[in-house]
């Protein structure tokens, strides 16, 4: 399933990431590798950007990008 339609306080594994480029490069900075655990904690008010809980920090993706990173729910 895409990040962006894992419901709050739900967590994932990462799987794989079907972006490219610049995109895909901060994905990977970001430590969204195979195997990452990642749970969507908050909404922001108007239901764009999330915010995630990734490898001990939070970090808030746009859906645009959070579509691009396949997670298995956990």
């Amino acid at each position: 399933m895409p990040l962006n339609y894992l419901p709050l306080g739900k967590k994932g594994r990462v799987k794989k990431l079907v972006s490219d480029g610049i995109v895909r490069r901060r994905m990977l900075d970001l430590g969204l590798i195979d195997g990452t655990e990642v749970e969507a904690i908050q909404k922001s008010p108007s239901g764009d950007p999330v915010a995630y809980f990734i490898r001990g920090a939070v970090i808030a993706l746009r859906s645009e990008e959070a579509s691009k990173i396949i997670v298995e729910p956990s």
